[in-house]
């Protein structure tokens, strides 16, 4: 089973590796993948024609990162009359499912279709998303499915008609949850669906090339976000480099509000078709 809505992964200077094209092939899920056109020939080496949208212009020339890219994405799911649409970064190498605190390699494209039904439950869910498998937590930690109200990165389903785009050229992912909640939205970020994402500046290509490519600047990123939301986040020193804190408390009472015209159906459980099988029995 595949996603209703569209997904649009965002790329530079990675047509070598395209890991999260590639993760979605294995997955026979449909996608774009939205390159520059200087860029284009390199991509198409290894990508089908059918998947690629080339943007107007090299828009990383504006100084700006992904920001440009990112509200160009957003103008065409506008264009496409979609309610809701994916926005992946291009690092990511797969996803899987979190089940008994047994974290599984997923291959089929289930997991976008029941994130996108359990938040069309709702009015108010502005981004929605998959935790990351390196926040999964240990085999003796408990999670629940979801979390409410917190922020999301790197693979969102984003609420089309939002009256937001995206802005500054540090932590955006960051900057747009916090905006939405402070307006009084919620954001699900799933942790029963985690993302596998190779880890931000470790990877050749994307921001890291562009705005991340002038030395360790991570106090700088941190302290544009205090900039952005002072009244919510402070610059910590922790693990021997400088981060971002977010005090998410003043969105707890963000509560999710049902949908209507939307029919949840039998109390059966829906696995979307989805079954545990051994890796021996894939082919």
């Amino acid at each position: 089973m595949n996603p209703k809505y569209p997904i649009f992964i965002i790329s530079k200077g990675r047509w070598q590796s395209n890991l999260t094209a590639n993760a979605l092939e294995e997955m026979g899920v449909p996608y774009a993948l939205v390159v520059e056109p200087n860029e284009v020939e390199l991509y198409a080496k290894n990508i089908a024609s059918r998947h690629l949208i080339v943007t107007p212009s090299n828009l990383s020339e504006l100084g700006m990162g992904s920001i440009p890219v990112r509200s160009l994405v957003w103008e065409m799911a506008k264009y496409l009359k979609v309610e809701r649409y994916w926005l992946m970064d291009d690092n990511i190498r797969g996803f899987e499912r979190l089940n008994r605190n047994k974290r599984s390699k997923v291959l089929t494209g289930s997991i976008f279709r029941a994130s996108e039904d359990f938040v069309d439950r709702y009015v108010n869910v502005a981004l929605a998303g998959f935790e990351y498998r390196n926040f999964a937590g240990g085999a003796r930690r408990k999670k629940p499915p979801f979390r409410l109200n917190t922020r999301v990165y790197s693979c969102t389903l984003i609420k089309t008609d939002m009256p937001y785009r995206w802005r500054g050229r540090y932590n955006e992912d960051t900057d747009l949850s916090l905006r939405v909640l402070k307006d009084g939205w919620a954001t699900v970020l799933f942790q029963c669906f985690l993302q596998n994402k190779v880890a931000s500046m470790t990877m050749k290509g994307g921001n890291t090339d562009t705005i991340y490519n002038t030395g360790d600047n991570r106090k700088e990123f941190a302290e544009s976000l205090v900039q952005q939301h002072p009244d919510i986040v402070k610059v910590v020193w922790r693990y021997n480099r400088w981060h971002h804190e977010v005090n998410y408390k003043p969105f707890l009472n963000n509560a999710l509000i049902r949908n209507n015209n939307v029919s949840i159906g039998s109390n059966q459980v829906n696995e979307y078709g989805m079954k545990l099988v051994n890796a021996t029995e894939v082919k």
